[in-house]
């Protein structure tokens, strides 16, 4: 989450020591000359191992920004103009756009002056980088009841720790006496100690901030906690809703297959949407569009027993980069002509790529162009936001103007700059966006009519999901990744992937990981489905991202870690649906 600077001056009364300073780091030496370029994709944080892709280069380290806030505890924020701000216990690091780079499919940023700042010490051998920070005593554990917002928790520690958080859990390097252990069970979090790590019951959307001065960690809990322990979910095998489900014919697969000399480990969910009482429904978060989660969290707010990842976003801004609709709504719409799926209750998908061609039409019947939809996808021209995006639109560039129509009559304009404070949507609004120097003609009071169309039938499918590149269709290879807008060393790469697919009769979800390899280029993703049997598939986002969820139990992680998601795929219970709507 990005830093509070406001919760700095944290639960008045309560005395703040401070700590004694940390030890100087050992320099590191940086070398002027043209270092040798390694990478690796092994990361070791104090002792506990992961799969991760880094980079040195010239005495820089570039990790990806889902290492530094999920297994490190960094904070983010972003700006208008797509740079960054980190802060790690105190220490600030301003990165611009150009300081951005990507390591495969992941975000990477320069952080070696952050980490040696906060007293982080990193080396390699071979494939493998190593972060260390020892673990120091936690020093003492604060609370205060927020009322209806629930409870503030501060750790108060002596040295900065590593924060590491994921499925429900977060860690924390420091060491905890067994009173403080005890004092944190009354809190509700079912702490653990093991090998200098806290083990606290945490969840990903319960935000946490590190501060300095004195160095703590802050916890905000909802007020619906307490010292009842959560309990730990059944391993899906065990699950009485999987069984029962497969006994009516859901297909469970995992099993290790071969491409072209490459070992493939592949899981599989199969099943006639006819027969099997799941529905298939796009998972995304209840509050608008910008933000991310875990795929566990998506599953369980909306109680999906199976739940993939799904589209493509921007880690940087946490924008959907790709169509979303659910019920007719377009929460997203689709761009660069990608793949897609598109679906109604009960029967299997259609498989195509997919635009839509928007114009608004005004008094003098001139046309104009609308570019995008409820997207995160930037380009000039016009684009639309509704209340399907968020209760408030905030500008994704710094040069942006706009009007805001209500029942089809233009309410308000907003010249450059004007839309920097946001704008509140509700429903009905139409917010027309207008970027790179591209104007909006119209004033207020003047009449505006959208038209809409979908440039296939899976735009008319009362539900659609986008990724790409489009795989198979009508069991013909059809991988045309350029064609897609994706780049020649994204198609070329071999990596973790998640596929959405028919063989004319179920629907398949799959996720492939390489066994001893980065896994399966998008070729041979097309091939592999091919060899499974399937007519149609449709590649989603992959990589770290690629994660299939049984039964609550995160089972497959692309790089070994539940990397945050902004919307997935998820098989419902038909009867639980039906309850809801009609209870």
């Amino acid at each position: 989450m990005p830093p509070l600077p406001a919760l700095v001056a944290l639960l008045p009364g309560m005395p703040l020591v401070a700590p004694p300073p940390l030890p100087a780091p050992a320099p590191v030496q940086r070398s002027t000359s043209r270092a040798p370029r390694v990478e690796g994709t092994e990361l070791w944080i104090n002792g506990e191992p992961q799969q991760a892709r880094w980079l040195l280069e010239n005495g820089e380290l570039w990790l990806p920004l889902e290492v530094l806030e999920g297994q490190l505890g960094v904070s983010r924020r972003g700006s208008a103009e797509a740079g960054l701000e980190l802060e790690w216990f105190g220490s600030k690091l301003q990165l611009p756009a150009n300081r951005q780079r990507s390591l495969d499919d992941e975000v990477a940023v320069p952080v070696a002056a952050l980490l040696e700042a906060v007293g982080v010490r990193f080396s390699h051998a071979g494939r493998q980088l190593n972060l260390e920070l020892p673990p120091a005593p936690l020093q003492a554990i604060r609370s205060r009841d927020l009322g209806i917002s629930g409870r503030r928790v501060v750790l108060d520690l002596s040295s900065p720790a590593m924060v590491r958080s994921g499925e429900g859990k977060l860690l924390v390097g420091t060491q905890a006496t067994t009173a403080q252990l005890q004092q944190l069970r009354d809190l509700g979090l079912q702490p653990s100690q093991r090998r200098g790590w806290l083990s606290l019951q945490v969840s990903p959307s319960e935000p946490t901030l590190t501060l300095a001065g004195p160095w703590r960690l802050v916890l905000d809990l909802p007020a619906a906690r307490g010292s009842t322990a959560t309990p730990t979910p059944a391993a899906p095998e065990r699950d009485p809703r999987l069984a029962a489900l497969q006994s009516q014919g859901l297909q469970l697969e995992r099993r290790i297959t071969s491409l072209g000399g490459k070992q493939l480990l592949v899981n599989a969910v199969r099943l006639d949407p006819q027969r099997v009482p799941l529905e298939l429904k796009p998972l995304n978060r209840a509050d608008g569009m910008q933000g991310l989660s875990s795929l566990s969290q998506l599953a369980r707010q909306d109680d999906a027993v199976i739940a993939i990842n799904g589209g493509y976003f921007n880690r940087v801004n946490r924008l959907p980069l790709g169509a979303m609709r659910e019920q007719g709504r377009w929460l997203s719409g689709p761009i660069l002509n990608r793949g897609a799926l598109g679906w109604k209750q009960g029967e299997l998908p259609l498989f195509d790529r997919l635009s839509l061609q928007d114009t608004i039409e005004d008094s003098s019947r001139q046309r104009w162009a609308v570019a995008s939809v409820n997207s995160g996808y930037v380009q000039k021209g016009l684009a639309r936001y509704t209340a399907d995006w968020g209760s408030r639109y905030q500008p994704i560039t710094g040069t942006e103007m706009g009007v805001l129509v209500r029942q089809g009559v233009v309410r308000q304009r907003f010249e450059l700059g004007d839309l920097n404070g946001g704008v509140p949507l509700a429903e009905g609004d139409l917010l027309i966006v207008a970027r790179g120097g591209v104007s909006v003609p119209w004033q207020s009071g003047e009449r505006l009519s959208l038209q809409s169309r979908a440039s296939s039938a899976v735009g008319d499918k009362p539900n659609v999901l986008g990724g790409g590149p489009l795989l198979l269709q009508n069991g013909q290879v059809v991988l045309n990744g350029s064609a897609e807008g994706f780049s020649s060393a994204f198609i070329a790469q071999g990596a973790p992937r998640t596929v959405v697919g028919s063989d004319g009769r179920q629907l398949w979800l799959i996720t492939i990981q390489g066994v001893n390899n980065g896994g399966p280029t998008l070729l041979d993703t097309a091939l592999l489905m091919r060899q499974e049997g399937l007519r149609d598939a449709l590649n989603l986002d992959g990589g770290s991202s690629t994660g299939l969820v049984l039964a609550d139990v995160h089972t497959v992680k692309g790089r070994g870690v539940a990397a945050a998601v902004h919307n997935g795929l998820g098989l419902v219970p038909r009867l639980e649906q039906a309850l809801k709507r009609h209870p």
